[in-house]
């Protein structure tokens, strides 16, 4: 079933519900996005409706494409607050129809246990991460770079990517941080006998390994500038020669490449290879940071806390551990949150949730800083708190749009206070898109202008 949200309600929009539906009778008309993360929306105009929209479809990851049956949409704005595509009407539903398809069948490959079971978590940017991770897997044979800090989850993104292709090669991972610059070449390619002082015998080299499978370079910006030429012509051509032999051999593999270094700039210092940065970087990748997830922090922790201990189910925590848990800075992204899960497991006894004393003094909240809050108590809870200020304002007139665009104003105005004023990381606390919340700032400044 493909849901669609008619937001124009005209003459020239019916006619497109009728061409989708004749075309695909499982298309069905709603209200509102459904359950199903991927969908259409007609609009042919900017409007709140399809602010509204966008901002609720974009904070829950979905893939909404974005259709215009007239020309009185600007397709960038749209994108940059969340749309997954704009296509403008032309009058072939099929074409409609396929993209939708495409979205449905990577929305299906995301919810598969070889994708949720490796990379876990629900929150939009992981989504949207592996959303280009299958597409560029299942749909594209080049070469993908796979982009994030470090303990973001590259080398298991690059399992994926490698379980995902269509052969049963084997997954060659070579750390290009370990490897010794004077035997790197014999890593990569091999060498033939005697070929250096201790080469007592041959040696086939990960790309002759690989063959028919996945070749994995963790920190390929850490690649010996002189042999970066070597690799551009593996993946160009398929071809290598051992260290010391004149012989070619072939191999065939899909190269997975993941760095947390910018090679943009590694190219523009002289330390990359432009040529081979382009090659690499066919499909790329962004793994975000656990900053970027907050939803995902606790189920994480609950669970590798669990995974430790041996249990099937993951723990419970108490509200003061869990707000503890979420305050908590990782600058080594999953690596930490998971060697906390494992101090914490192994002071954790019992069936009982984790206790704040199952925190190590190391890892408890700074008494000395911000104290974390108590327990929510009935004057401090949202939908009470809400409720005593809605009813003065629908009293005093306000309506409900009114209502609701002035709490996300004041929502907005906390998240950049609390954020110092910077964007990426209020629109992380507020779970919609960067790109979304500039275009609100953008959309605030027109109106305070015109006022």
């Amino acid at each position: 079933m493909t849901w669609l949200v008619d937001l124009d309600e005209h003459a020239a929009s019916r006619a497109v519900v009728r061409a989708l539906r004749a075309a695909d009778p499982r298309t069905e008309v709603v209200r509102a996005p459904r359950a199903e993360p991927s969908g259409l929306v007609l609009c042919s105009r900017e409007s709140a409706a399809l602010d509204e929209l966008l901002s609720a479809t974009a904070g829950a990851g979905w893939h909404v494409i974005v259709v215009a049956v007239e020309k009185g949409l600007e397709p960038w704005s749209v994108l940059a607050r969340g749309a997954a595509d704009v296509l403008t009407w032309d009058g072939d539903p099929e074409a409609v129809l396929a993209r939708v398809a495409r979205a449905r069948e990577v929305d299906e490959l995301v919810r598969a246990p070889q994708v949720s079971a490796t990379l876990r978590g629900s929150s939009p940017a992981l989504a949207a991460a592996l959303r280009d991770l299958v597409t560029a897997a299942r749909f594209a044979r080049g070469p993908i770079l796979i982009l994030g800090e470090t303990g973001t989850g590259k080398e298991l993104a690059a399992r994926v990517a490698h379980r995902m292709e269509s052969g049963s090669g084997p997954l060659v991972v070579v750390d290009c941080t370990t490897v010794v610059p004077s035997l790197s070449g014999s890593e990569l390619f091999g060498h033939e006998k005697g070929a250096f002082t201790g080469a007592v015998n041959v040696r086939i080299g990960a790309c002759a390994a690989a063959n028919g499978g996945t070749l994995m370079l963790d920190e390929v910006g850490e690649l010996p500038l002189e042999l970066q030429s070597e690799l551009l012509r593996v993946v160009q051509e398929g071809t290598y020669k051992r260290v010391g032999s004149d012989t070619w051999h072939t191999t065939r593999f899909r190269l997975v490449c993941a760095t947390n270094r910018d090679l943009a700039e590694e190219v523009r210092a002289g330390r990359f290879r432009a040529d081979l940065y382009h090659r690499i970087a066919a499909s790329t990748v962004r793994m975000p940071p656990l900053r970027d997830r907050p939803e995902d922090v606790v189920p994480l922790f609950t669970a590798f806390v669990a995974e430790a201990e041996g249990r099937r189910e993951p723990v419970r925590l108490t509200s003061w551990v869990e707000r503890a848990v979420r305050a908590r800075a990782y600058p080594g992204n999953l690596r930490d949150l998971r060697q906390l899960a494992q101090r914490v497991a192994a002071r954790h006894v019992g069936p009982g949730p984790v206790t704040p004393g199952d925190l190590p003094p190391a890892d408890r909240p700074d008494r000395a800083g911000p104290a974390v809050s108590a327990e929510p108590d009935e004057d401090r809870d949202l939908g009470t708190l809400l409720a005593r200020v809605v009813r003065v304002h629908l009293a005093a007139g306000t309506n409900l749009r009114d209502l609701r665009e002035r709490v996300a104003e004041v929502a907005v105005d906390a998240a950049l206070s609390e954020a110092g004023g910077n964007v990426r990381a209020a629109a992380v606390r507020l779970g919609v898109t960067d790109r979304a919340l500039h275009h609100r700032l953008a959309e605030a400044r027109k109106r305070t202008a015109v006022s």
